[in-house]
Formats: structure tokens, C-alpha cells, sequence
């Protein structure tokens, strides 16, 4: 069987026999224009070659990942992956983050949130992709890398897209809060994880969650303040970054130092070497350990 064909088998598994819950059954507050139909394609290179990404989503979802009968540990995450507000990661920013913490006891749930428009035409958007990640892997001076995102995107159409992605961030961890007495669930023990455009997704939940925060967090190569101050009463911080991933690790730091001069419990941890977007792909790096890492956090601070 091609690849593609498993990796389209993999997809259809993953979203057909769990439970899917809809973010807004009758409508969104907020939409993205021009968004085609939702559909999927697998990169040939690159850290996740030949996994499944998503595109063009519109209508946002929940699914749900239980852990085993019996091993549940009342602690929950809505696991947000990455794409550039353009695509979603879908199997190991997202697939395979869900199955490893349900087997931990967790209640995963994995967000599918809404993107800025790319083409319909499946050649012209790959075009496009592989100009952008030629773009993104040119070496920049570890002294010019940015440190906010505003320096690297200026196309409004994917700022509205972070916009709209924290929405429906919001949303889900509102869902997940009012099902928690029904599936078992500690409402202090539901934090979120992102990845890429998901850390900024989570991010931007816990500066501004207008309404409960997130009882952790943890953004996974990304995220920032927008030099918006930390609340109060913002949740513990774990990240992980790579050192070579130059267009993002200075904004881990500053992220890491808003956290912790806030007062705010926080955790960083900098790989030589990994680049941007590894998930859970195994690369035979020490930056392949960063989940387990994570476990020992979640445990050490009462969630696992």
C-alpha cells in the first residue's frame, strides 16, 4: 500500500471511530474568508515527511482520546498542533501527543482549528509550502533572530488566523470545563499543550483567557506575550525549544523570562539541536526526550 494511502487510513481512523465534538454547532462568532473545502496532504521532506497535515478547516472540532478503563487519573489536556495558521500538523503534533497522554491516565482532547485560506488547487499550495519552508530554513544569526512574531508575519490574513485559532482555543477549554463533571475530570487539572502556531494558540489563551485559565501549559516550540503582561493567576509554564530552530527560540526565552518575572512557576529546557516542528517524530536527538521530560513535570507538579 503507498504511503499516502496508509497515511489517508491513518487520518480516517484517528477522526471516524472516536467522539468528535463541534466547537460552534451553529456557527462561529468570527470567520476566515475564502477557506475551501478541509482536506489533507503529506509532505515528502522535511522532520515529519510523509505524515498527515490538514488545511483548509473551517469547521472546528474536538476529539476525544479516553485513556483505558481504570487507569484514568482525572487530569485532562486539549492538545493544539501547529502549521503556521495555514495547516495543522495532524499526526505528531496532534494523533500521536492525544495516544501518549491518554495511556498516561489523561482525557486528551485534540483541537482542530479553524486556518487561513490556502489554495485549492493541491500543485499551487504545494508550490507555495515548499517556497515558504525554503525561506524558513535559511540561517539567520543567532544575535538577529526575531523575538516577536510581528517580525516575522505581516500578511493580515494569518494574523486574523492566530486571532481566530485562540477563539476556538478559548472554546474548547469552555467545552472541556462544562463536560468535566460528566467524564470524571478535575476542573483544576486541565491544562493545554500546543505546538508551533498551537503554542501561540495557548499562549494567547492564558495572557487574555476571558474566563478560567488553563490549569497548565505548555508551549512547545512557539509562543509569546505580545508584551502583555502575565496574569496573576496564570498557570505553571513548561517549554521546549532548540537552539537551532532560530526563527522561534528567542521568543521561547522571552516567553520563559515573562513567566518567570511575573513570579510565575516555569520550566525551559533548550536543545542543541532538533529544528522547528519534530512533535514526536524521533530524530535521535537528545530533543527526541522532551515528552518524557514533560511527564516528570506534569507529575512534579500534581497532574499525573
Amino acid at each position: 500500500m503507498p504511503d499516502d494511502a496508509r497515511a489517508d487510513l491513518a487520518h480516517a481512523a484517528t477522526t471516524s471511530i472516536r467522539e468528535e465534538i463541534r466547537l460552534w454547532p451553529e456557527g462561529a462568532p468570527s470567520s476566515l474568508p475564502g477557506v475551501g473545502p478541509e482536506s489533507s496532504y503529506h509532505p515528502t521532506v522535511g522532520v515529519a515527511a510523509g505524515s498527515t497535515f490538514l488545511r483548509n478547516v473551517s469547521d472546528p472540532t474536538l476529539t476525544v482520546y479516553e485513556p483505558a478503563p481504570g487507569t484514568a487519573n482525572g487530569s485532562s489536556v486539549i492538545v493544539c498542533p501547529g502549521g503556521g495558521w495555514r495547516i495543522l500538523a495532524w499526526i505528531h503534533e496532534g494523533v500521536d501527543v492525544a495516544e501518549w497522554f491518554a495511556a498516561r491516565g489523561y482525557t486528551a482532547f485534540l483541537l482542530k482549528y479553524r486556518l487561513s485560506a490556502t489554495p485549492p488547487d493541491q500543485a499551487e499550495f504545494l508550490a507555495a509550502m515548499a517556497a515558504l519552508d525554503g525561506r524558513i530554513a535559511k540561517p539567520i544569526p543567532a544575535a538577529k533572530a526575531p523575538r516577536g512574531m510581528d517580525k516575522l508575519v505581516r500578511d493580515q490574513a494569518l494574523i486574523d488566523g492566530r486571532d481566530v485559532a485562540a477563539e476556538d482555543g478559548r472554546r474548547a477549554l469552555e467545552i472541556v470545563r462544562g463536560q468535566a463533571a460528566d467524564r470524571g475530570l478535575d476542573l483544576e487539572k486541565i491544562g493545554m499543550i500546543g505546538f508551533s502556531a498551537g503554542a501561540f494558540l495557548i499562549a494567547d489563551v492564558a495572557v487574555d483567557p476571558r474566563g478560567p485559565s488553563p490549569a497548565f501549559l505548555a508551549p512547545i516550540y512557539g509562543g509569546e506575550t505580545r508584551g502583555r503582561p502575565v496574569p496573576a493567576g496564570a498557570p505553571p509554564l513548561f517549554t521546549v525549544i532548540a537552539h537551532d530552530d532560530r526563527l522561534l527560540f528567542r521568543m521561547v526565552e522571552g516567553l520563559y523570562a515573562d513567566w518567570t518575572n511575573a513570579d510565575i512557576s516555569a520550566e525551559l529546557h533548550i536543545f542543541a539541536r532538533g529544528a522547528h516542528g519534530f512533535g514526536m517524530v524521533k530524530q535521535g536527538l537528545p530533543s527526541d526526550r522532551w515528552i518524557d521530560l514533560l511527564g516528570a513535570w506534569l507529575a512534579d507538579k500534581g497532574f499525573g
